[in-house]
């Protein structure tokens, strides 16, 4: 299985997460910046990851980019998204951009793997929760750092699991 990992970061902790996450898939990691529309396409699994700025911002290289999405067409692609916040200072925006990130693939026809519970976390509020679950991997380098490789550890195993199934078997399990 061929697996992207593609990420924006500002001060490098989105991109070590990046790294972790595809060395456990054995995935590539591309940075946003460099990003190609090839690099969206021309894999079985899609993650994207990004941290939240300020409050409840996508990423800036994120957001100079999110017209790829439409370049490349994500129907039907299977895309596990991953999301970093500060919890406690940013408790009611936590891993918003994650959410912005789900929003953008869904809308053009991607289907989404990865939730998680969002049990273990303390924030008020997020933009990347539906249903009571996170759309993807929520991480907190700032205040949970050692639960970060547990969590990527739990969440690939699960998530190279699902990517095997067919899209027509993921898309009736999420009905």
């Amino acid at each position: 299985m061929k697996i992207n990992v593609i990420y924006g970061t500002d001060n490098g902790n989105t991109r070590r997460v990046a790294e972790q996450i595809a060395e456990r898939c054995a995935g590539r990691v591309v940075d946003i910046c460099a990003a190609t529309p090839q690099d969206f396409s021309d894999c079985d699994l899609l993650i994207l990851g990004a941290p939240t700025s300020g409050y409840g911002d996508l990423q800036v290289d994120w957001e100079c980019r999110l017209g790829v999405f439409s370049e490349v067409g994500l129907s039907g692609k299977k895309v596990a998204l991953f999301g970093l916040g500060d919890q406690m200072s940013y408790c009611d925006t936590f891993v918003d951009a994650m959410g912005l990130l789900y929003d953008a693939v869904v809308a053009q026809g991607a289907v989404v793997l990865g939730a998680t519970a969002t049990s273990g976390y303390d924030f008020y509020s997020s933009a990347a929760v539906r249903e009571e679950r996170f759309v993807g991997l929520a991480l907190d380098e700032d205040n949970q750092q050692d639960q970060t490789v547990p969590r990527i550890a739990g969440w690939v195993a699960e998530l190279v699991q699902a990517a095997a199934l067919p899209v027509e078997e993921l898309v009736a399990r999420a009905s």
